[in-house]
């Protein structure tokens, strides 16, 4: 789908009803008809079956593949548009990587239908918001399911979403709990795709089980066999919803050569010097990048070295033919390509393009028809001066600003803004977005086809912003700017655990990537009443004014370190949560159990978000001993909650993020 948007509203909005109207009949069976054999559809049909229940246990509810008319139930028709010759379907560019739904209900009876499996499902989720439901954050006490009687709904709705891509990509610490929760969330808010990094995502397994920045937690075994198991099983559920997977990224370059690309760990091992030849030489030397495999780029004017890359890639997808979308990156570090006479003939897009048509070709001989992602990112921000994309129908464009500031957000820029010239290993980068705009319509000059956006608002960012508020408006406005920049979607790198105090961030990610009309408004309106009920405008309220109070800039190392007035600032914190502690209190035990836990994990947090204001004010203030006296009080509590907050906040990477700014 290109960048231009088709969005089709709904025509009419769910008539929720929590009490039954004098006179009508109550419906007691339902068919759920299945118009096409296929796993998702199956899923479909079992999840709307079990929230239906769950709405009202009162009614019966079978799934069936019988279409034929009868007196006796009410059916509800799922399948896919070429199931229903009667459904008004949607137009779409590319019907495996497009979503686009029909909804068609009432008087107990209609049709959900979709461009595919995945848009079916998203068209039952969809279906179950407007009678209702709602889901803000993953797991069974994220979800709000009201009584509704089903004969009174009705339900119109035909839409495809403002962008192609819509997903998030694996990041932090995690048990494989964290993500099959994170996968099973996804469709549910309207996204579609799921981004495993690494070959066996070992790296954020291993964070996770050995319980690093724990001290409290005893060590468990874990191993790269184990990680193995978790991505195959992982796989089976991403399968199951037909979301769009995207593979690796990571570690092609080391692995090439058979060095272990596992995560961003130094590596000790002997390493012969047939194989050191192939490394990039930098100041004379061919050595591992500061000791990390994947950081270390190679020698990509050698023929052999981009076979061998090559050749890997090949292996690879032929014995996984359910990768959807390939990432194909060079090393994650900077400034340290090769220095090589034959190097130096060439910047190092022109040799990555180069390796792309060769790859091309080869999965073409293959009759691999795999896409392949590359990557625009750091050194690689300088387009290509001589290579050209051959095929590119088989790429997409991935545009990671790394090194971009949360201050701003994406938006057209009004004057141009000149490329800084490429210096070999001697690159500044841009920071700012009318620079990174610059760098994106450069690239798009040589590759007018399909790309995304893949950022970083929740890897980072929100741990500067504790009230999440800051940084999911800012998420908000880039989003709805993306097609105006020519960009179809965005893959968010990001902690899986950025639910505390709440999920704002990822519900914003999902409602305006689906509909980027929608206001910012009118998602954090839905978001906080589904969350906490009564005094959910209290809360919008003071998440709101901590998010103001909370100077991110400060915690970007952006203004000086001693500071009167932000030691000011990160004081006066403290009595703002003090104010609102009885409001808390009064809705610790709640009738509703996602409301319950909400409010329990506002509870936790204010008692973290006081630690680390007293904390940041002794550090504005010039006092080290007292901040790391402080900062030591506030890992503790943090170390010794983590089983309460597991699901929904990521303390490794906190206390590791938190830990190199102080």
């Amino acid at each position: 789908m290109s960048p231009e948007i088709q969005l089709y509203q709904a025509t009419e909005v769910a008539e929720n009803t929590h009490k039954r109207k004098g006179g009508q009949k109550v419906i007691e069976n339902i068919d759920i008809v299945k118009m096409h054999n296929n796993e998702t559809l199956d899923f479909a049909c079992q999840e709307l079956q079990n929230y239906l229940i769950k709405m009202n246990n009162n009614i019966k509810i079978n799934i069936t593949e019988n279409r034929e008319n009868t007196n006796k139930t009410n059916k509800i028709y799922i399948g896919l548009f070429t199931d229903m010759d009667w459904i008004n379907a949607i137009e779409v560019d590319d019907p495996y990587f497009d979503d686009a739904i029909v909804i068609d209900f009432e008087n107990g009876k209609g049709n959900i239908a979709g461009a595919n499996p995945r848009s079916v499902l998203i068209a039952v989720y969809r279906f179950l918001y407007e009678a209702g439901c709602r889901w803000i954050r993953p797991g069974n006490d994220g979800e709000y399911i009201p009584s509704v009687n089903i004969e009174h709904l009705k339900v119109h709705v035909m839409e495809r979403p403002s962008y192609r891509h819509r997903g998030i990509c694996i990041e932090g610490a995690v048990s494989y709990e964290n993500v099959y929760d994170i996968i099973d969330f996804l469709p549910k808010i309207g996204l579609n795709s799921y981004f495993i990094q690494f070959k066996e995502a070992f790296e954020f397994f291993d964070r996770w089980y050995s319980h690093k920045n724990n001290p409290y937690k005893e060590k468990e075994q874990f191993s790269l066999e184990k990680a193995k198991e978790y991505v195959v099983k992982l796989e089976k559920e991403i399968k199951k919803r037909n979301l769009i997977y995207h593979a690796v990224g990571h570690g092609w370059t080391c692995e090439a050569l058979g060095i272990p690309g596992i995560g961003w760990g130094n590596y000790n091992k002997y390493i012969p010097e047939d194989t050191k030849k192939y490394f990039a030489e930098i100041n004379g030397k061919r050595e591992l990048w500061d000791g990390i495999p994947i950081n270390t780029n190679l020698c990509y004017s050698n023929y052999d070295v981009r076979k061998m890359i090559v050749d890997g890639i090949v292996k690879y997808l032929e014995s996984h033919p359910n990768v959807d979308v390939l990432h194909f990156w060079l090393a994650d570090g900077y400034n340290n390509h090769c220095e090589c006479d034959e190097c130096k003939k060439m910047i190092p897009s022109d040799y990555y393009i180069k390796m792309l048509n060769e790859l091309d070709e080869e999965l073409t001989l293959k009759n691999i028809n795999t896409k392949i992602v590359f990557l625009i990112y750091v050194d690689l921000f300088w387009p290509p001066q001589n290579e050209k994309i051959k095929n590119k129908d088989r790429f997409i464009m991935m545009f990671a600003p790394i090194m971009r500031v949360y201050t701003d957000n994406f938006k057209p820029t009004a004057v141009d803004v000149p490329l800084k010239p490429y210096v070999r290993n001697k690159l500044e980068y841009p920071k700012s977005i009318p620079e990174n705009v610059a760098y994106l319509n450069a690239w798009q000059k040589v590759f007018n086809r399909d790309s995304f956006l893949f950022d970083y608002h929740f890897m980072w960012e929100h741990l500067y912003d504790p009230g999440y508020f800051g940084i999911s408006e800012l998420l908000y406005k880039d989003i709805v700017n993306l097609n105006k920049v020519g960009l179809n979607g965005l893959l968010s790198c990001q902690l899986q655990r950025a639910f505390f105090p709440t999920g704002l961030g990822v519900y914003v990610l999902g409602k305006a990537l689906w509909n980027n009309q929608v206001t910012f408004q009118e998602i954090v309106d839905e978001y906080f009443t589904a969350s906490f009920g009564e005094d959910a405008d209290k809360c919008k309220i003071y998440l709101n004014t901590l998010s103001n109070l909370f100077d991110s800039n400060y915690l970007r190392s952006s203004k000086e370190r001693i500071n009167a007035e932000d030691a000011k600032l990160f004081s006066s914190i403290v009595e703002y949560v003090d104010k609102f502690r009885p409001v808390i209190k009064k809705h610790l035990i709640n009738r509703k159990r996602i409301m319950d836990v909400s409010w329990k994990y506002i509870d936790i947090h204010a008692e973290y978000i006081t630690l680390f204001a007293e904390m940041l004010s002794y550090r504005a203030e010039g006092d080290n001993t007292a901040m790391y006296q402080k900062w030591e009080k506030l890992k503790k509590f943090l170390q010794q909650e983590e089983d309460l907050i597991q699901p929904v906040f990521d303390v490794y990477q906190f206390i590791k993020t938190i830990g190199d700014f102080i």
